[in-house]
Order: C-alpha cells, then sequence, then structure tokens
C-alpha cells in the first residue's frame, strides 16, 4: 500500500486536487489535508508561527506516508522536516512540486518582484490573490480553461483567511529549506512542468521528473501524468528506504 499526503500550496485549498480522485491507482490511499486558515478550518492565533504550524497538522502528517507539498506547500513541508523538538517524524518520503529549496530565485521569481506583490496584496489582498491565480496558470498549455477549472473547483468555497496569506507571503520570502534538504531524513524528489513560471530554468531542468507542456498546476492541465509520476516518485522513495535499511522499513 502507498500512502499519499497531498499539501496544497499559497493562495488555494485542497480542493485544487479534485482533479485526480478518479485517477489513482488500486493500492494507493491519497488524503489531502488543508493548511490552518483554508478550506473553512481556523488560523493559527499566530500564522507565521512555524512550530505551532507543525503542531496543528501534525496528526495529518504520518511518518508512514509520502508527503507531496506543492509550492509554498513543498516548502512547508520540508520547513517542518528541519524542526527539532517537534511532534513530527520524518515521513516515508517527500515529493517537492513545483518548488526548490526556497522560493525566490535570481533567474526565476527575485525577492524584489515579490516584495512589489506583498506591497499589493497589502493594499488590495481579494485582487492581488485573483492576480496570483491566474499568473501561476501562465504556462499551461491553455492557461484560460486551466483558470476556468480553478474557479470551477473553488466556486462558493470559503476563502482563505488574510493573516494566513500574508504569513504565507513572508514564508515564500524567507523559508530556505537548503540545509535540511541537503541531508534530509527521509528520500526527497523533484517534479516539475516544464514550463512553470514560478519556477528556473534550471531548477524545472534539474527536476526528477518533469511534465512536459505543463506549468505550475498540472494537477489541472495534465492530472493523468501527474498521477503517472506521483505514483512512480513516491515508490521510488519507498524503494530507497528498504534498500537503506531492508530490516527497518517492510
Amino acid at each position: 500500500m502507498t500512502r499519499l499526503v497531498l499539501l496544497p500550496g499559497w493562495g488555494v485549498d485542497a480542493r485544487i486536487w479534485r482533479p485526480l480522485a478518479p485517477l489513482w491507482p488500486a493500492g494507493v490511499t491519497v488524503t489531502t489535508p488543508d493548511w490552518p486558515g483554508y478550506g473553512g478550518r481556523p488560523a493559527l492565533a499566530s500564522p507565521g508561527d512555524i512550530k505551532a504550524l507543525a503542531r496543528d497538522v501534525a496528526d495529518e502528517l504520518p511518518r508512514d506516508a509520502v508527503w507531496v507539498g506543492w509550492s509554498l506547500g513543498g516548502l512547508l513541508a520540508a520547513a517542518l522536516l528541519g524542526l527539532e523538538s517537534t511532534t513530527l517524524a520524518p515521513p516515508r518520503g517527500l515529493i517537492l512540486m513545483g518548488t526548490g529549496p526556497g522560493f525566490c530565485h535570481p533567474e526565476g521569481v527575485t525577492q524584489e518582484e515579490l516584495a512589489v506583490f506583498r506591497r499589493a496584496f497589502d493594499r488590495d489582498p481579494a485582487a492581488t490573490l485573483t492576480h496570483f491565480r491566474r499568473w501561476m496558470l501562465r504556462g499551461e498549455a491553455s492557461p484560460r480553461d486551466a483558470y476556468r477549472r480553478l474557479l470551477d473547483l473553488l466556486d462558493e468555497g470559503p476563502s482563505p483567511d488574510a493573516a494566513t496569506l500574508a504569513a504565507g507571503l513572508q514564508w515564500l520570502a524567507g523559508l530556505d529549506n537548503g540545509h535540511c534538504l541537503a541531508e534530509p531524513p527521509c528520500p526527497v524528489r523533484y517534479l516539475s512542468g516544464t514550463h512553470d513560471p514560478l519556477l528556473p530554468e534550471r531548477r524545472r531542468h534539474g527536476a526528477d521528473r518533469r511534465i512536459d507542456g505543463a506549468g505550475h498546476c498540472p494537477m489541472l492541465s495534465r492530472p493523468d501524468t501527474l498521477v503517472t509520476h506521483l505514483v512512480g516518485l513516491a515508490r521510488e522513495c519507498l524503494d530507497s528506504r528498504i534498500a537503506a535499511n531492508p530490516e527497518g522499513h517492510a
């Protein structure tokens, strides 16, 4: 049995994963928790407190699963791995989708560009969120169709908590998981769309697997291919753990 936990990114809740639901093969179980402040889930009293986040989500991030973190969800998952004295134990693997050790990069989204975006968010959170959702879809083969699918998924649902969104932008600006990912406590794999507009070229080309013709949101544009790659990468993680410790991992 392969168990996956899918973690969404900034500005969207777990409904983003719904296109994948009918596509999982037998032997794969999937959960899609929301982060605090999304999907109607109560926000943290201090949304920017990473240790409080770890305590809040500990029961939904089990050690017998492979975690799949998309975009900010990947940054947060890797950051949680690097915490000491936490209730979270390392999972059986981590798949980082559409992200790397950090978000900002001189050849991708720069710190200066993100700072401009954060100022726009401070002035008008709702309009800035809408802009971001359109922006992240630029790399899909049909951005307009992908945006319609996104709106259909999120239609009439609860909006993300504004303070949580602001904390997420702070994490995008400041989280650096380079040290943790250099010596990770579990197998780590990278997955990218070939046209992801939020990743620098070297991160797209350096991914373990790439989805041709997809951008930052392959769950909207290439869900079947995304499922195939996620299952394959998860099994690579599980096989890697078994090879490293054949007696300790069934």
